[in-house]
């Protein structure tokens, strides 16, 4: 790129001020920085945290993304900003469970690869956190697949679909309570486990520190932890984990 916009300068094709804007790796609006570089160096375009921001200062971050034809994903949103958002952009989708908000800028080309994400949860009081990391792997590409209220206290729903969970490339599994679930998936597959404690319980929860730290101390091996109700933070690290095995597919 740097090569390409010298050239154009070189050639008369662009002014100097011109080439840098094309050039600047970040674009300030007064409150925020854009990172428009992010993609190229994580493979993603930067991601809208939504809580704590104005409507406004969204719609004009969504905006700085969009002139650079990237996609957007703005996570914990509210139903009323997103209103406002939907307003102006009506070909973004809202997923009111999950709080996000996204835009992709083309379809994914299909490719020769078979694996996908699984998205488990505990309960449907946890859906809220299981939804935000399903949503948000499709809108990072990755193909998901749901199993839901599928919790210890019922372990017999879990075996139900187990064959399906163990030929996952990678399994995000969420509880609240006591946190025991990511430990049982844990021990029944052979792909990485990313574990999310909720903030769903009654008081000795502790607000998802007992389910934290029962999935910080869990005896089964491969898994690894996010912080409390991060279904996000889950989600993109195994998007991560699937691009790799996706590159691999590719190779052979």
């Amino acid at each position: 790129m740097l090569e390409d916009v010298l050239l154009e300068v070189q050639n008369g094709n662009l002014s100097v001020s011109e080439a840098k804007e094309k050039l600047a790796t970040y674009e300030s609006l007064g409150f925020a920085n854009v990172d428009h570089h992010r993609k190229n160096r994580q493979g993603f375009p930067e991601v809208i945290y939504g809580e704590g921001k104005t409507k406004e200062q969204i719609l004009s971050i969504i905006n700085a993304i969009r002139s650079k034809e990237h996609d957007v994903l703005v996570t914990r949103i509210s139903k009323e900003k997103a209103d406002y958002i939907l307003r102006e952009h009506h070909e973004f989708i809202y997923n009111e469970i999950a709080q996000i908000l996204y835009w992709k800028n083309h379809t994914n080309a299909k490719e020769d690869y078979k694996g996908y994400i699984a998205i488990i949860c505990a309960g449907t009081s946890d859906l809220r956190i299981a939804e935000e990391a399903a949503v948000t792997a499709e809108a990072l590409g990755s193909e998901v697949r749901r199993f839901y209220d599928v919790g210890v206290a019922g372990i017999h729903r879990l075996f139900d679909h187990i064959e399906q969970i163990q030929r996952a490339t990678v399994s995000v599994v969420i509880a609240g309570m006591e946190g025991a679930l990511p430990s049982v998936v844990g021990g029944l597959v052979s792909h990485p486990v990313l574990a999310v404690p909720t903030s769903v319980g009654y008081g000795a929860n502790f607000h998802g520190l007992s389910a934290l730290l029962t999935m910080l101390n869990s005896c089964a091996s491969g898994i690894s932890v996010v912080n409390i109700d991060n279904g996000f933070g889950a989600a993109y690290n195994a998007v991560l984990i699937d691009n790799i095995a996706k590159k691999g597919v590719g190779m052979k």
